[in-house]
């Protein structure tokens, strides 16, 4: 569970705390394996069920998971994360689908098997993708409900959109997203290193100590030798991150479509002081969930996400299966005492 977090004095600490959290964000794709030997299934190459082609001219491959109902009772727009693809939905996709819901997981510009993978586009269009996505959706299921849904990155344009006044959208759920505000000078540090570097390559060794992304080995197998997962990232992105993440924090108050949050008390890639901020500027009726033994990628952990997200989207009123609720609300009374960086 996330408690009381210390302040942070020392200028090597915060360091670690913020810009070492994107190298982090980056890292999570590229877990250790100590087995080299990939199946055909882990190195699978799964074709996009079909191209979206967005305003701009760009074409966005999407991936449909679809429910195993005759009739969908809701369409999710699923956004990955950073390095990530449209695979990153694969082993929560039969949790929705058998509950009735169709996942549509478009590859985020940049990255997946678009045309600029590797690079990036700025945040205004990646949240205009997400809202072109979502007209898309209503054009094709005019008459079925459309969720936004966003993991890590993903979140963070979730939460973007859903503080805009695009139409249609019923809720958005939020796992472990990436809306933060890493501060100064760290973020000015980055922007002169995009100006000056901006094709320095890096990779998760640049990232000290050990990590854990999931507690699901046969899902980090399979997203590591996933042709579509990106392993190593320049600067450029990760600064254009930097921006992305702020803008989503500095939105968070503003948006207008229920929320559910959920987020892992063993997040190690979004700390829990980032947590702990978002948490406290999130609207007044926002539905926290945390899940105390969840990794940041908690739509392969095999924590409970999924089933959480499906009770909240079809019982809101419910508590949640993992009891990941009461946990948060067990936070929310230790905040209210607690002094945070």
């Amino acid at each position: 569970m996330i408690g009381p977090f210390p302040s942070v004095s020392n200028r090597f600490a915060r360091l670690s705390c913020t810009v070492l959290c994107l190298l982090a964000l980056q890292a999570c794709t590229a877990p250790h394996m100590p087995d080299l030997h990939p199946t055909a299934q882990e190195t699978a190459l799964i074709p996009p069920t079909l191209t979206l082609d967005m305003s701009d001219g760009a074409r966005i491959p999407l991936r449909l998971y679809p429910a195993t109902t005759p009739e969908p009772r809701g369409i999710i727009l699923a956004l990955h994360g950073y390095g990530d693809s449209r695979d990153a939905w694969e082993f929560a996709a039969p949790t929705f689908a058998f509950a009735g819901f169709t996942l549509a997981a478009p590859d985020i510009r940049g990255f997946g098997q678009t045309a600029d993978r590797g690079g990036w586009s700025s945040t205004a269009r990646l949240v205009q993708d997400a809202r072109e996505q979502v007209l898309w959706l209503h054009a094709r299921y005019p008459n079925t409900p459309i969720h936004l849904m966003g993991e890590s990155m993903g979140g963070a344009i979730a939460l973007l959109l859903a503080a805009t006044d695009t139409p249609h959208i019923a809720s958005t759920v939020l796992l472990a997203p990436a809306a933060l505000d890493i501060g100064q000078p760290w973020e000015g540090l980055l922007g002169g290193m995009d100006l000056l570097a901006p094709h320095w390559k890096l990779d998760g060794s640049a990232v000290p100590g050990h990590r854990v992304a999931s507690d699901n080995m046969r899902a980090l197998r399979r997203m590591y030798f996933d042709p579509l997962t990106l392993h190593s990232s320049i600067i450029h992105p990760l600064y254009g991150l930097t921006l992305l993440m702020r803008s989503a924090y500095e939105a968070a108050p503003k948006a207008r479509t229920p929320l559910l949050i959920i987020f892992g008390g063993r997040d190690q890639f979004v700390l829990p002081p980032f947590t702990v901020r978002l948490l406290q500027k999130l609207p007044r009726g926002t539905r926290m969930d945390e899940l105390p033994g969840g990794h940041h990628l908690l739509s392969r952990d095999r924590r409970g996400a999924a089933q959480d997200a499906v009770s909240w989207l079809t019982e809101p009123e419910h508590f949640l299966p993992s009891g990941g609720d009461i946990a948060a609300a067990a936070w929310q009374a230790t905040a209210q005492t607690s002094t945070f960086p």
